[in-house]
């Protein structure tokens, strides 16, 4: 007989209280939660301990890609699974990752599909349909680089989708999406400007306009509705954003 394939579902937060119970309640069949908070002041913690996870804290932000690392490191089994807070796994998805953990194959790493919602409407065009992001594998073969924005998982292995979905709340107001928008354009701009990249004003709008001709028409984000107009006109705010940050800094 086998012996059990254990794993760790393992979360990166900070001021999460809205979200992370949703999250927890979905990955309760793992053996283990591992949360890595970066400053909650909010009860993102008093949550964690409810559900009796792993919970270790950092105050020092060294973004999103060395924070992921750090906490699949912290990890007590090679399996991870990955997820964001604003993530909640499927019922059917739970089934499949249980039954490649009963036959296991550790030189596989797998991408899910993400069904993501914005302002509470579920988003099937607008380029977001075809988001398959890399969330259960095993560390002997990888690990998140240490990227501090758009940071993903690097692996020496073979890698299989997963069509079983994994829901993705994104923004669920205009206020959430906005900050969001801020602190990763800001990031992007930084990781630019360090790379020692440049652009000008007329290129960021360009560049913002192209983003909307690519999500609103050629990926058919006007099927979405008045939910996918915003979602497209907001990307255009964040395109135009990094870019404008960047030229900031190399006027400096």
């Amino acid at each position: 007989m086998k012996n059990k394939v254990l794993i760790s579902a393992v979360i990166i937060c900070k001021n999460e209280e809205h979200n992370i119970r949703r999250c927890l309640e979905s990955v309760n069949w793992a053996d283990e939660i591992v949360v890595y908070d970066t400053g909650s002041n909010d009860n993102t913690i008093d949550i964690c301990r409810e559900y009796g996870c792993s919970i270790h804290q950092s105050a020092n932000w060294e973004g999103f890609g060395k924070a992921k690392h750090t906490a699949v490191n912290l990890a007590k089994h090679d399996w991870i699974f990955s997820i964001d807070a604003d993530e909640e796994v499927s019922e059917n998805l739970k089934n499949k990752i249980i039954s490649i953990l009963n036959n296991q194959n550790s030189l596989t790493a797998y991408r899910v599909k993400r069904l993501s919602f914005f302002l509470g409407q579920k988003i099937r065009y607008s380029g977001w349909q075809r988001d398959y992001t890399l969330k259960l594998f095993n560390r002997k073969n990888g690990n998140f680089n240490l990227k501090t924005v758009h940071e993903y998982v690097e692996v020496d292995c073979e890698i299989k989708l997963l069509k079983e979905v994994l829901f993705h709340h994104t923004y669920p107001d205009i206020r959430t999406h906005i900050n969001k928008m801020i602190l990763y354009s800001e990031l992007s701009a930084q990781k630019s400007f360090k790379m020692q990249k440049r652009t000008n004003i007329c290129l960021a709008v360009l560049k913002g306009l192209c983003k909307f001709l690519k999500m609103y028409i050629i990926n058919f984000g006007f099927l979405d509705g008045k939910k996918g107009l915003v979602l497209a006109l907001n990307s255009v705010i964040y395109v135009y954003l990094k870019n404008i940050y960047l030229w900031e800094k190399n006027q400096k």
